[in-house]
């Protein structure tokens, strides 16, 4: 069961969101070979882009290995959204998708992300200008407004729809939240009942079971996993089978896992370089700790001792041997329980 973008149809209704500093091109072209309905890229600030910004090119990265390829742009001016919307096409974005989620203070800060939420006008401007420079279809991610007091997603999407997006998601939190509590997905209902284009809903997407009650409590057509694919790139198209048979893949067992965890340690050092990819590897082998620990895999001192011998090298040939040791341990941990 895939979604309409437009002429395009994704492979099914689960997508991986655009994650700061986690969704380059490695994690993404993962995440789109096991499964992942549609892979969105790491925001890219349009001015920049069109600038040829080294780290934003590098965001833009993809289009050779990913399909549909989306492009995230984020930005305050229209101008500098238009020229960036034709940079990416340029480049081989199939779809643009605007910020207007973002949370983090550099951002806001800027007037960029979700501060937009607080001008309605004003994001309309930098939606129109995006829709008019692009030929391909262009859609926006936003939150439930910038705090309780003005919960303006419904109005911002119907807003929006009329202007020429073709899809929306919504994570069910406001800006003041950041990631604290839990996500409102009841509340994104409303948007639901204000738009006739697809709806995505984000937030908390942890499980089979939360991907089931987002659907229903939101109305929406599809959900995007975010933190909940830390670790393990694969989960969402693991959670797109469990919604819809045939439509994603079978959750990997431990053989199969520790290989597609190798291939990304691979390609992160091949993307980002040996010294700054080692650096970037270090996170995502302490979320695949962290998992393994979480399902009964490790014992905490198990996990502190990998985390120790992993995490703090610089040497790469011994982080991936280490990682074939790494589920060695957790394979004979699990026929030991």
């Amino acid at each position: 069961m895939g979604i309409n973008i437009g002429p395009i149809r994704t492979r099914n209704r689960v997508f991986l969101a655009p994650m700061s500093g986690v969704t380059d091109e490695p994690f993404r072209a993962t995440a789109h070979e096991h499964g992942a309905g549609l892979v969105v890229s790491e925001m890219v600030a349009s001015e920049e882009l069109v600038n040829a910004r080294p780290d934003m090119l590098r965001r833009a990265l993809g289009a050779e290995t990913i399909s549909p390829f989306v492009i995230q742009l984020a930005g305050r001016e229209p101008h500098w959204m238009a020229e960036g919307a034709r940079v990416a096409q340029d480049i081989g974005a199939t779809i643009i998708d605007i910020n207007m989620g973002c949370p983090a203070r550099q951002v806001t800060g800027g007037l960029s992300g979700s501060a937009l939420m607080r001008d309605l006008d004003h994001a309309l401007r930098l939606i129109e200008a995006t829709v008019a420079a692009s030929s391909v279809p262009v859609t926006l991610k936003m939150r439930l407004g910038w705090d309780h007091d003005s919960l303006n997603a419904p109005e911002l999407a119907r807003r929006a729809e009329a202007a020429g997006i073709v899809l929306v998601t919504v994570h069910g939190r406001t800006r003041c939240q950041f990631y604290g509590g839990r996500a409102d997905w009841s509340a994104i209902a409303r948007v639901r009942d204000a738009i006739t284009i697809p709806l995505i809903a984000n937030g908390d997407g942890n499980s089979i079971a939360d991907a089931r009650a987002m659907l229903e409590k939101s109305g929406a057509d599809g959900i995007m996993i975010g933190r909940g694919a830390y670790g393990r790139p694969w989960w969402p198209g693991v959670i797109a089978e469990g919604l819809d048979p045939g439509s994603g893949i079978e959750e990997p067992d431990l053989a199969e896992e520790a290989e597609i965890v190798r291939l990304h340690h691979d390609r992160i050092l091949s993307h980002h370089g040996s010294h700054h990819g080692n650096r970037i590897a270090r996170k995502h082998v302490g979320w695949v700790i962290t998992r393994l620990a979480e399902r009964g895999l490790l014992s905490n001192a198990d996990a502190a001792h990998w985390r120790a011998r992993l995490m703090q090298t610089n040497d790469n040939a011994q982080v991936s041997r280490g990682l074939h040791a790494l589920y060695d341990a957790a394979r004979a941990q699990g026929e030991a329980a």
